[in-house]
């Protein structure tokens, strides 16, 4: 049985994983991708850079979606995935938001 936390980890790893997967590749039509920093999205280990006091930097975020740590993402992702672009306090899990008018 998944407690509420696992659950809304694996919801919104896969609402990510979709997003990304639905997203046409830049790189793909000769276009650069503009990376943007996108905080409290990063996984327990996994963040890119800056954990708070005392961390190194890569892979130190200690909890999931850690507000003061961040992933690099594509430009323009980063709230659809619900994240944000400024660090924040807490870690509560993201909420993917729909950026389009589209539902």
């Amino acid at each position: 049985m998944m407690n509420s936390t696992a659950f809304a980890a694996a919801a919104a790893s896969l609402a990510a994983a979709a997003l990304f997967a639905a997203t046409p590749s830049q790189a793909a039509a000769g276009k650069s991708t503009t990376m943007e920093k996108c905080y409290g999205v990063a996984l327990k280990g996994h963040n890119d850079c800056k954990a708070g006091p005392g961390t190194s930097c890569a892979g130190t975020a200690s909890v999931d979606y850690q507000g003061n740590s961040w992933k690099s993402v594509p430009a323009g992702t980063c709230v659809a995935q619900g994240g944000t672009l400024q660090a924040h306090e807490g870690n509560a899990a993201p909420v993917p938001q729909h950026t389009s008018g589209k539902m």
